[in-house]
């Protein structure tokens, strides 16, 4: 049987995708030599990085010299997911000696509300127990995998904040719980265009 309009090898791109048997803060390092390897190769400078407590953020800038490194963690005040406990007001989790290590090294900390999670929404989410549209949305990420959701809504943040262009790829770099476990090629874009995003390539995630 003939198919019709069938790609071509000269139509196509071969990449690896690694897959972690386990997910998890474990699997860190490993990520960040991925990602190390593949910035270099592709001429990726900017690495966004997930860090709620700065643990991975500062292992980042020593791993990942010569990037970019944007760390984006929690607002202040909001609910650690994967504790399950709730933030005092005011409480900011990224740890003053971890910003001072990210900072030292010439990355950039970035503390904002939530793409998917904050805003005006969570307080709906809080006082009366709905379901907002972000949360589906974020809901729907999760069935590639808890880092795949955060490493969209990071890429967000950071273009909002205006520290990630939005007219060139980078990487983007989250995690299931603590450390990292997956990493993304995308091209981020502001959270009103969350629909026109797209993930170029996936470098690494766990198999779940």
């Amino acid at each position: 049987m003939i198919l019709d309009n069938v790609a071509s090898e000269s139509d196509m791109l071969e990449r690896k995708i690694f897959y972690f048997r386990k997910p998890g803060k474990a699997n860190t390092d490993r990520v960040f030599s991925l990602v190390k390897s593949h910035a270099k190769e592709f001429g990726i400078s900017t690495i966004l990085v997930a860090s709620t407590y700065g643990d991975s953020a500062a292992r980042a800038v020593e791993f990942l010299d010569g990037c970019k490194i944007i760390a984006v963690g929690h607002a202040s005040g909001m609910p650690i997911d994967h504790t399950g406990s709730t933030s005092e007001p005011n409480f900011q989790p990224f740890t003053t000696e971890n910003r001072r290590k990210v900072e030292a090294k010439g990355g950039i900390v970035l503390t904002m509300s939530h793409a998917f999670r904050g805003g005006a929404g969570s307080a709906l989410r809080k006082k009366f127990s709905m379901r907002t549209e972000s949360d589906i949305m974020a809901d729907t990420l999760r069935i590639f995998g808890q880092g795949m959701k955060v490493v969209i809504e990071i890429a967000m943040m950071a273009a909002d904040a205006g520290l990630a262009p939005t007219d060139e790829p980078l990487i983007s770099i989250a995690g299931t719980g603590r450390g990292s476990d997956t990493a993304v090629v995308l091209k981020p874009v502001n959270t009103p265009d969350f629909f026109d995003m797209r993930v170029k390539e996936i470098i690494c995630k766990p198999y779940f």
